[in-house]
């Protein structure tokens, strides 16, 4: 495949969406959407192609799954994006200088995004209407175990862009599901402005290594919750299970309760509400005798070497007792990934200090993890979800794809 030849047409494609106006690109998002819902079934027929080969218990089955009510959800938050006013072309500030120059710095789209990512066919969708919304034309490699999905949903895309004249269907462009295509896009130094991986520590890994484009860093979540001396039981285990249970293959799951050790006689009660989705706890010694008798034998397990900073992505987390505040901090900081971590406490103080403290994208307090997620942040939907510190950072929304230039009027001033 001439890689070059694609990365030619989707950067040409993107300078022409500067010349479509807001208007139409939000008309044509929502005519997408009405597709989406219009083709579900060819959608779901590419979808179940991908599925066959793929053991329901695995993990990533939930995550490639389409459904009709998902579908219908990603309608919704192509709609929704549709509504949102783009911050390309926004003014950030804009001052006059003494000599008389008058400088704006505006807003603008990044220009080509490269999106790499796993088995997770919405992203196609999210990372399109993002994209196009503010201006940026986008090239998709997803994983192999995706390939029949992603490709009726940018062909379903495509459909609806030949009926529109001013833009140029190569605004979105799959590439298909090789390492071949990876090393390519990563290495498209002048037609990709961004690339951004979505998936787990390898990917991201390899991506940063190999990429000499920009990056920014997505996807691994290390997600903890800590239940503080002044944490309420009953809230606590609602916000514990929400978060372990409610979807394990994404990456705002819980994966480790912290517990203070003066709140050990309430563990089995905060864990009481997982039984029902037989999670399996790797708990420390202490949580482990709290536990016995008290929560099912044959979902509890000795802690583990690498129990700890593990990404489960299924139906199992770890517990860790703690002597003091100061502790869970120290535990949060050597295990945790810079995504999401939570308090339970009643304790305004702190509480105060933990948000202070944790370096995360995401700090909650008494709220499950769960949350961490662009549509739930008003974002209408999400590119990634960043854990770097250059750059965005969190939910990564329309305000995220795009960068600024500076732009200053005169009238003949020159420099001294």
């Amino acid at each position: 495949m001439k890689y070059e030849e694609i990365f030619r047409s989707v950067k040409a494609a993107s300078q022409g969406l500067a010349l479509v106006h807001e208007r139409t690109k939000s008309r044509i998002l929502c005519e997408i959407a009405d597709a989406i819902l219009e083709r579900k079934d060819r959608l779901l027929a590419a979808n179940a192609e991908d599925l066959w080969s793929m053991d329901r218990r695995d993990p990533l089955y939930d995550r490639l799954l389409l459904t009709e009510s998902r579908l219908a959800d990603i309608a919704c938050d192509m709609r929704r994006v549709a509504g949102l006013s783009s911050p390309s072309g926004g003014v950030i500030e804009a001052r006059t200088l003494p000599n008389g120059l008058r400088l704006r710095r505006v807003s603008v789209p990044f220009g080509v995004v490269g999106v790499i990512y796993e088995a997770r066919p919405n992203v196609t969708f999210d990372v399109f209407s993002l994209c196009f919304k503010t201006g940026n034309a986008c090239i998709l490699k997803g994983g192999s175990n995706a390939a029949r999905s992603n490709e009726a949903i940018v062909r379903l895309i495509h459909g609806v862009l030949a009926g529109w004249p001013e833009c140029r269907p190569s605004v979105v462009e799959l590439l298909p599901p090789t390492h071949e295509a990876a090393e390519a896009l990563l290495s498209a130094v002048g037609y990709v402005d961004l690339c951004i991986p979505r998936g787990g520590k390898s990917l991201i890994r390899f991506v940063r290594d190999t990429a000499r484009v920009p990056v920014i860093e997505t996807g691994a979540g290390v997600v903890s919750a800590y239940f503080d001396t002044d944490g309420d039981v009953s809230m606590g285990a609602r916000i514990i299970n929400n978060a372990k249970t409610r979807r394990v293959s994404v990456c705002n799951a819980l994966d480790c309760l912290i517990v203070h050790r003066s709140r050990l006689a309430d563990l089995p009660t905060l864990c009481a509400p997982l039984a029902a989705s037989n999670v399996v706890i790797y708990a420390d010694a202490a949580a482990l005798s709290a536990l016995r008798g008290r929560y099912p034998d044959r979902l509890l397990r000795e802690v583990e070497s690498d129990s700890y900073g593990t990404e489960f992505m299924d139906y199992a987390m770890s517990v860790k007792t703690v002597p003091s505040f100061d502790a869970a901090l120290g535990h949060i900081a050597a295990y945790g990934s810079g995504h999401s971590e939570c308090i339970i406490t009643q304790n305004a103080a702190a509480a105060h200090e933990f948000e202070r403290r944790v370096d995360a994208a995401c700090v909650y307090w008494n709220a499950p993890t769960s949350f961490t997620d662009g549509g739930q942040f008003g974002l209408g939907a999400e590119i990634g979800i960043s854990t770097q510190k250059l750059g965005p950072r969190g939910p990564m929304g329309l305000e995220a794809l795009t960068t600024y230039k500076w732009i200053i009027e005169g009238e003949g001033q020159v420099r001294e």
